[in-house]
């Protein structure tokens, strides 16, 4: 583990910052020790720093490769941190790409993938956490997950965890004092300051990892499987909850012979649904292979509904499916052909259900508000993070050295480490200290140019 160095005597690194294809628009972005001798031979002068300036860009010969805008903006007052300069021009792919021959032949080196968000977290422009949200506002498919990353870009997260981690120096600092004493010593008010400081900074440590845990949800969705009996409607099921025809339906026992994946969103949260083979005993070695595939499929789910027949109830197959279910896995019994029971049927004698009619839609709203119930999500937008898997699996180890912290008050040596490995978990988010494999595998995710 080590500190983040500023990046010193850094190279030259130049890179289309647009998407691929034809566009109005298409930017080149510079940015390192040479932007400004790269300026002057492209452009013919140094443009004024952070005014848009009308120019010709020009070949090594002086003709005009391009007419359009540049920006320069000079160390320390950029993206990077580094002298950087943006060429927006025309969005041909020939115009760029020439743009671009002409930078690398200038001195420039082509931008490995998130190199110029990568310099700006190395140069104290940018926390790790905060460089993660601009990948994840790049890729955000929904309204909700980009506002959420936009908080998270905004540094709201990482003040929530500068804020915990203030209040574990505070009471680092009070129990290296305490050490310093005998226990006999030890004023009873300073026990009692310890004992408050712990509490706070548990209760904030909570309600960030359950902000975290949403934006989350937002980030990487979940993964829900439609599992059941053949014929029971859950291609159906699966094509009313997307809104459109993704699953072949037929009256034929196992049509479904593979797994179907449609995403779609609820309440702007990405949710995975995968519609599987019907269960049951088959000596078809096709449908065998997609019975076996579901089973694959259930075994990796984050929430499995089994759907029945609501005209037959819970059958002795159903529950044999349900025993086979994995046991760590949420399951939702959802009751379908609701249409076709009369006022005196019903579906008693089961656990409690959801019934719903894929055909006419009934109950499908109410399916998806307790989809969203039972994956843990809660209405609270205005204060979701756009946290990653890394960032909840280092709240949860910092919750765990602060549970185990309090267990060990008694022990002030062994208090004050855990106090010590609470505090890491916390700075590895924020990239205080961080592996170099870690922020290698982080950056290769971005897209070149970003």
């Amino acid at each position: 583990m080590r500190a983040k160095q500023p990046l010193l005597n850094a190279d030259t690194i130049v890179a289309i910052a647009t998407a691929q294809g034809r566009g109005g628009i298409g930017v080149v972005r510079v940015s390192g020790q040479r932007t400004e001798a790269l300026a002057q031979e492209i452009l013919g002068k140094l443009p004024v720093a952070r005014h848009a300036t009308y120019s010709n860009f020009l070949d090594e010969n002086g003709d005009t490769l391009d007419q359009g805008v540049a920006l320069f903006f000079s160390a320390p007052y950029s993206y990077t941190g580094e002298d950087v300069l943006e060429l927006q021009g025309h969005g041909g792919t020939a115009v760029l790409q020439l743009l671009l021959r002409r930078c690398l032949g200038l001195g420039a080196r082509l931008a490995q993938p998130g190199e110029f968000t990568r310099r700006a977290f190395l140069n104290n422009k940018l926390d790790l956490a905060q460089a993660e949200s601009v990948a994840d506002l790049i890729d955000a498919n929904t309204v909700e997950a980009a506002r959420s990353a936009m908080r998270s870009l905004r540094g709201e997260f990482s003040a929530a965890i500068y804020g915990m981690v203030d209040k574990l120096i505070n009471l680092r600092m009070l129990v290296e004092a305490m050490l310093d004493f005998p226990e006999d010593e030890v004023d009873t008010i300073d026990m009692e300051r310890r004992d408050a400081l712990l509490n706070s900074v548990r209760l904030h440590l909570q309600h960030t990892l359950d902000s975290a845990k949403q934006g989350s949800l937002l980030r990487e969705g979940a993964y829900v499987v439609i599992a059941g009996q053949p014929n029971v409607g859950k291609s159906s099921l699966l094509n009313r909850l997307a809104g459109e025809e993704v699953a072949l339906v037929s009256e034929i026992p196992g049509t479904t012979r593979d797994v179907i994946r449609q995403e779609i969103q609820i309440c702007g949260v990405p949710l995975h649904i995968m519609d599987t083979a019907g269960l049951r005993e088959s000596e078809d070695a096709v449908e065998s292979m997609g019975i076996a595939r579901a089973h694959q499929t259930m075994s990796r789910a984050d929430l499995i509904l089994l759907l029945l027949d609501a005209s037959k109830g819970l059958m002795v197959q159903d529950e044999a499916i349900l025993a086979g279910l994995p046991t760590d896995t949420p399951r939702l019994l959802v009751f379908n052909k609701i249409d076709l029971l009369g006022d005196s049927d019903s579906a008693s004698g089961s656990a409690p259900f959801i019934g719903v009619s894929a055909k006419t839609g009934e109950g499908i709203e109410e399916l998806r508000g307790k989809l969203l119930e039972m994956l843990g999500w809660r209405d609270q937008e205005s204060g979701v993070f756009m946290a990653r898997e890394r960032h909840v699996r280092a709240l949860t180890q910092a919750q765990s050295h602060l549970n185990q912290a309090r267990e060990e008050l008694s022990s002030a040596e062994l208090f004050a480490e855990e106090l010590r490995l609470a505090q890491r978990a916390l700075n590895e988010i924020t990239g205080e200290f961080t592996a170099d494999d870690l922020l290698g595998e982080i950056f290769s995710r971005f897209c070149i140019g970003k």
